[in-house]
């Protein structure tokens, strides 16, 4: 076992064989965690707090300093640090294995693996194997929050406690109604941008014509086109978004032609280099039982047409993923036969056990941003009044990266040892 110490944090690996297939165990994957402690207090039995990344496709965050969340956590607990299977070192799923199955089944087969019921299993077995069995709490940020309520329906005896940021998903899963939802919020969030940068209509426009009349080639060799340009809004759910888009778009022109800054950046944060499976599983986590979730947020764009691509004002897209961006971007052409599969599947494993759920006992608190762009806190809110000993705090204070703030992290757990339950605002 590889052991060391960043400043403020003593680190331990732990790496564990887990089944591809947990029903059918004849290929193996490995997972990997990284477990922190308090340098001064790493011989004390001290309680696990387990992280559930955001996602899906999202592997755990590489801390350089114990701040934040982190450093609020290792004052009381051993923070484990999960990679999700498929993510970070967890056996990452590459273009190159998706390029080697011989039919789209096979592709869609593989990837199906990679859901939070495996995930959810993967934890199991570390906690198990590595951990002594000890019980621990759960920290679930955004995807992290629907792995949180799929532990609490598939082993919630493995836990003491669980605190959820911005991720209580439906219990009834529907990536139709989801998306329903969802363009009127990321519509609202354009509002807002303009609002704040009425001289970024002009030009934005500019861009978007540029992108329509020439071949705008990015640094990797794809097309920019105007909807993959679109599919930037997906950072207005975050605090800094606005600003993040209009300092890309600052420096977007050099002279009468996009420029080499502008066209870097935008393939940076557009290709999906660094987790591909975010895009492949993107509407896959909202498949649970029967039924297909059917390419559900490009059949909803076409009823909206404010998002066309020659509207004025143009309008950004958000955490949507269409069928186009796995023929268009170079990273996800080799998972596009295997994704237009799993669009098409009308059959899924159950993610949820309503009757366990409404009967938990585990103490939950869960944070619900009213304005995330991401989690409908409309839903969040349904799903609170369904799972036992929940309670929930609404704000308007954060946007869906709050826990970067560690006063998020502070209220959740005062919240689980507080006395009483119900939603609560603030």
């Amino acid at each position: 076992m590889i052991s060391y110490t960043i400043p403020g944090m003593h680190v331990r690996e732990h790496t564990v064989e887990v089944p591809l297939d947990w029903s059918n165990p004849s290929e193996t994957i490995t997972v990997f965690a990284r477990e922190l402690v308090d340098p001064v207090r790493q011989d004390e039995d001290l309680p696990l707090l387990l992280f559930l990344q955001g996602g899906p496709g999202g592997k755990s965050p590489r801390p350089t300093e114990p701040s934040g969340w982190i450093g609020q956590a290792l004052k009381t607990y051993r923070v484990i640090l999960f990679d999700q299977r498929g993510t970070g070192r967890s056996t990452p799923i590459s273009g190159r294995r998706m390029a080697s199955f011989a039919t789209a089944e096979e592709g869609a087969d593989y990837l199906a693996c990679f859901r939070a019921d495996s995930i959810v299993r993967d934890a199991e077995h570390l906690r198990t194997t590595v951990f002594g069995s000890n019980k621990w709490s759960t920290l679930g940020q955004s995807y992290g929050g629907f792995l949180t309520l799929t532990y609490l329906s598939q082993a919630p005896s493995g836990l003491t406690a669980c605190y959820v940021t911005g991720g209580l998903a439906s219990i009834d899963p529907s990536a139709a109604e989801v998306y329903r939802r969802t363009y009127p919020r990321v519509a609202a969030k354009n509002r807002e941008f303009y609002r704040r940068y009425p001289h970024n209509v002009k030009r934005i426009g500019a861009i978007a014509d540029r992108l329509a009349a020439d071949d705008v080639r990015l640094p990797d060799g794809d097309r920019l086109t105007v909807r993959r340009f679109q599919s930037l809004g997906i950072d207005f759910g975050m605090k800094p978004g606005y600003e993040r888009m209009h300092w890309l778009v600052d420096e977007a022109f050099d002279g009468d032609e996009l420029s080499d800054t502008f066209l870097s950046q935008v393939m940076d944060r557009s290709s999906y280099s660094g987790g591909p499976l975010f895009a492949a599983l993107q509407e896959s986590i909202y498949g649970s039982g029967a039924g297909a979730t059917s390419w559900a947020a490009e059949a909803e764009r076409g009823l909206h047409p404010e998002f066309a691509e020659d509207a004025r004002p143009l309008q950004f897209t958000g955490e949507m993923m269409y069928p186009w961006m796995f023929a268009e971007i170079r990273v996800l052409r080799p998972f596009q036969a295997a994704v237009e599969a799993l669009a098409a599947r009308g059959q899924w494993s159950s993610l949820y056990d309503l009757d366990r759920l409404a009967a938990n006992d585990v103490p939950v608190a869960a944070a619900v941003y009213y304005d995330d762009m991401y989690v409908d806190s409309g839903l969040q809110l349904d799903t609170a009044a369904r799972v036992g000993n929940m309670q929930a705090w609404v704000t308007n204070e954060y946007e869906h990266d709050g826990l970067s703030s560690e006063r998020v992290f502070n209220r959740l757990t005062e919240l689980v040892r507080s006395v009483g339950g119900g939603v609560r605002a603030g």
